[in-house]
């Protein structure tokens, strides 16, 4: 089974539109370091996702500690919290992808050699394999709760998703 590790920020966007369960139905198994449980679970309390990831963890999704907290420590002066754990947790059990949708940790991931893929990626690759009807309705939704997502971007996406039908 493929190690995929998640940020914060996918699990928050998912659960605010109600499609937190494609990373489930894609995956099967997701990972997250005790860092992003926190941020998401314990300091979200009342916000989107709280109680979505409580739910699922222990059941598709496991929440692990990082054990080299000084490369964390390292990484801090770059990252956040929960973005340090995700790159060191990476390269301690050696994922195969981080869903991950800042630009500085996905560069410095990318830097590193990990494969990546945000919460539009999961969006559409929920539609390439079925698993979601109209990604463009959900990508908007997401915009509309306050996900950013640039104009450029937005045209680029919506472009792309009309070449598949």
């Amino acid at each position: 089974m493929k190690k995929i590790i998640s940020n914060a920020s996918p699990l928050i966007a998912l659960s605010n539109i109600g499609q937190l369960e494609l990373l489930k139905e894609l995956f099967q198994k997701i990972i997250i370091p005790k860092a992003v449980y926190q941020e998401v679970v314990q300091e979200g309390k009342n916000r989107p996702g709280a109680v979505e990831v409580k739910k699922a963890v222990n059941k598709w999704i496991e929440v692990k500690e990082v054990k080299n907290s000084d490369e964390v420590k390292t990484l801090r002066a770059l990252l956040d919290y929960g973005e340090a754990e995700v790159i060191v947790l990476a390269q301690e059990i050696k994922t195969d992808l981080l869903i991950l949708d800042n630009r500085e940790p996905r560069l410095f991931a990318k830097h590193l050699g990990f494969q990546l893929i945000g919460t539009i990626g999961v969006l559409i690759l929920a539609y390439e394999k079925g698993f979601l009807k109209n990604p463009i309705e959900k990508i908007f939704e997401l915009r509309e709760k306050g996900f950013y997502i640039s104009d450029r971007l937005l045209r680029e996406i919506v472009k792309q998703l009309q070449n598949y039908e």
